[in-house]
């Protein structure tokens, strides 16, 4: 048995809004280790290339259309995946939005209730869903919440978002401190600006974007975010719960 053991063989793993961005390369991280991956997203399209690129990467891969604001959506995600591998092992909580940019006192109701309940309302049902199943199962598990340094700062223009993502670093010290028991591990990954479509209104300018001369001075990529999700997933991480690892090449230190 190595020390250090990153395998996935034979694990399941539930990644929500893993059709593109981050989510996607996780996915076929997760795959690349061994995993079956079942990826949740809204877009038939989108969903099915990611699911190829995860069977390519040596994974099993199976999309299941998914809304994580309904909670029966999440419910039928759960209940699909079970059915089709068997167990659910790992819970990447990916999915997330931003319907605004500017000040926070622009915010109306409608937009902060959307970033609400798909970056902290859904991770945490979805979470409870998950753990039902992991400790039915009796082995633990891992669950990994998709944070943002905007959790760790106030972001400029992202103050719903930044708050809606500090919420969702303590939930996961909250369910680590009180999932630990049941061997169910709940890690988050706060990653920097990344090159995604998601994030293109801070990273697309003549500048590049104001990164702040620090660190690496560049701007990430979602590749660069798989690897650290796979060590939470894996039992290279085992006794590791409510940490956070700072994904931004330097730009807070």
């Amino acid at each position: 048995m190595p020390i250090v053991d990153f395998s996935l063989a034979g694990k399941t793993a539930i990644v929500t809004g893993g059709s593109r961005g981050i989510g996607r390369a996780i996915a076929i991280g997760l795959g690349e280790a061994g995993a079956n991956v079942v990826i949740g997203a809204r877009k038939p399209e989108s969903l099915a290339e990611a699911v190829e690129a995860v069977n390519a990467a040596g994974g099993k891969g199976h999309g299941i259309v998914t809304n994580v604001r309904e909670n029966d959506s999440l419910t039928n995600l759960v209940a699909e995946t079970k059915s089709t591998f068997g167990s659910i092992d790992i819970l990447i909580n990916n999915a997330g939005t931003n319907p605004t940019y500017g000040p926070i006192a622009n915010i109306d109701e409608r937009a902060w209730d959307a970033v609400f309940n798909t970056n902290l309302k859904s991770v945490f049902f979805l979470s409870k869903m998950v753990r039902e199943v992991m400790v039915e199962q009796g082995n633990g598990g891992s669950i990994v919440m998709i944070s943002s340094t905007g959790g760790l700062r106030a972001g400029t223009g992202l103050g719903g978002y930044s708050v809606s993502k500090a919420a969702l670093l303590m939930l996961t010290r909250v369910l680590a401190s009180e999932w630990g028991s049941d061997g169910i591990r709940v890690n988050a990954i706060a990653p920097g600006v990344i090159q995604t479509e998601f994030s293109r209104a801070l990273w697309d300018k003549p500048t590049g974007g104001d990164l702040g001369g620090k660190g690496l001075n560049r701007i990430g990529t979602p590749e660069e975010m798989a690897g650290a999700a796979v060590y939470f997933a894996s039992p290279a991480s085992s006794y590791i719960t409510g940490a956070t690892i700072l994904a931004d090449g330097g730009a807070l230190a």
